[in-house]
């Protein structure tokens, strides 16, 4: 299969990309190395991705349609965007212009040209302060707490315009604090890591007395490519571990898998922020036979063992 992904150099889309070159697809992929974080590290992904016919591109450019055009990819799975809750705090410019306009983009590229499948990310974080947990798919989700939620919710709608008006298949991933090796810089795992082998204090936000449905990369990628290989419709899945852990218990487990103590400073809860995160997965694992379930130590154990070849700490 001809699959276009987005966002390939990026955490979920390059884990994403190398499933599926492993098992023998044609993958072009885009990525704009976008500067919000370490472009440096964006690279070393790609050369994990021999086999891989890349393209710098970004998603609201023309040149994003003229490849699309070109290569006319069977399905489409569209990772790119500008990600982080606290960030669009400061910089909503970024998050109008790649999770609106881009995807826009997308949607008219997919109108045009017709993939079999649209598989695009969507994130917990539509979930708002909702207080019924766990979250289901089934809930209404119209009161967004950040402009990355509400770009995330504008996606979904969208996408079902298109599904609705031109019979594209789409499905939207609503994904859950991925975690695991290649991680993104600004996710706690990373963030936490790097400061307990520096020594250095990590900030946990109100009190501690928050929990998050912590998923592994793994799992994210084998509920995705499932999910791309069934085209059926319009769809909305979450995919997380459905099992949220209080973030001092999660401390206290990436303490011992990097054999260090942290130094905590405790912080009030941050604009934008949720208490709790919690994915019910009833719906992704009737539909696909699937759902995330690697234990969150033995994810923290690969994850530190990456983490520590490839920032040189001993």
């Amino acid at each position: 299969m001809n699959v276009l992904v987005t966002g390939v150099a990026g955490f979920i889309g390059m884990h994403c990309a190398k499933r599926l070159l492993a098992r023998g697809d044609q993958v072009i992929g885009i990525d704009n190395f976008s500067p919000y974080y370490s472009t440096e590290l964006k690279r070393d992904r790609l050369k994990q991705l021999p086999g891989l016919q890349f393209f710098e591109a970004d998603i609201a450019s023309p040149e994003f349609l003229e490849i699309f055009a070109k290569h006319r990819p069977q399905a489409v799975l569209h990772l790119a965007a500008q990600a982080g809750v606290r960030y669009s705090l400061e910089n909503p410019e970024a998050y109008i212009h790649s999770n609106l306009v881009g995807f826009a983009n997308v949607l008219e590229a997919c109108r045009a040209h017709q993939p079999r499948h649209l598989v695009f990310a969507s994130s917990s974080s539509v979930y708002g302060s909702n207080t019924k947990l766990p979250w289901s798919e089934n809930h209404n989700v119209d009161h967004p707490i950040s402009l990355y939620a509400a770009t995330k919710k504008s996606n979904e709608l969208m996408a079902h315009v298109y599904a609705h008006l031109h019979g594209l298949n789409a499905t939207g991933l609503r994904y859950f604090t991925v975690y695991g090796p290649w991680g993104r810089p600004d996710m706690s795992a990373m963030l936490f890591a790097r400061a307990i082998m520096e020594d250095k204090p990590i900030q946990i936000f109100n009190d501690g007395d928050m929990e998050r449905d912590f998923t592994y990369v793994d799992d994210v990628v084998e509920g995705t490519v499932r999910v791309l290989d069934k085209p059926e419709g319009y769809r909305i899945y979450n995919i997380g571990n459905h099992e949220p852990v209080n973030l001092l218990e999660y401390v206290k487990i990436l303490e011992s898998v990097l054999g260090k103590s942290a130094r905590i400073e405790k912080k009030p809860m941050q604009p934008g922020d949720v208490k709790a995160t919690y994915a019910d997965t009833h719906a992704l694992r009737q539909a696909v036979g699937f759902a995330p379930a690697t234990p969150l130590r033995e994810g923290l154990q690969r994850f530190a063992a990456w983490f520590k070849d490839y920032h040189g700490y001993r």
